[in-house]
């Protein structure tokens, strides 16, 4: 009997999963970008409370012309978002350097939301190393809320 170390056992299943995950990815791109000429009869068992705020939605709030084309819409814009997601991780699992760190996260967020201190990258990037110290697991809205703490307290 031949014996596979460990590493290299763990390295086939990654090369196996990336394989499966980028094919799937391809395969759900292929069957989003297929016109929407054909459909499907198909029952699907949603909760009761959900098809009723969907009912609702559509009735009053008027936000879709059915409710089917509401919860299609809804599942289309998962699955991409889906797909997306995974074609990053993918990325950034073969190129981890180009994975952006907090600091990067808090500048964009800020230009996003047009927050003041979207113009001082340099002070949300050093809050962000600060704020990693007392908080690992900070988001990029906590570096904006700590370098706003921290710019108030030095006027």
């Amino acid at each position: 009997m031949v014996r596979v170390p460990i590493e290299r056992m763990y390295h086939m299943y990654v090369v196996h999963s990336n394989v499966r995950k980028r094919s799937a990815i391809e395969q759900i791109s292929e069957l989003l970008d297929r016109p929407v000429s054909e459909t499907s009869n198909t029952s699907m068992r949603i909760p009761t409370a959900l098809r009723d705020a969907a009912a609702l939605a559509v009735n009053e709030l008027g936000v879709a012309l059915s409710t089917t084309s509401f919860m299609v819409t809804a599942l289309r814009t998962r699955l991409e978002a889906a797909v997306m997601q995974a074609a990053l991780d993918a990325h950034y699992d073969a190129h981890p350097e180009s994975r952006p760190n907090l600091g990067d996260l808090a500048v964009a967020a800020a230009e996003l939301d047009g927050h003041p201190l979207a113009s001082k990258p340099g002070l949300l990037r050093l809050a962000a190393a600060e704020i990693v110290e007392r908080r690992p697991a900070a988001s990029a809205d906590d570096v904006l809320l700590w370098a706003e703490a921290r710019s108030v307290s030095l006027e």
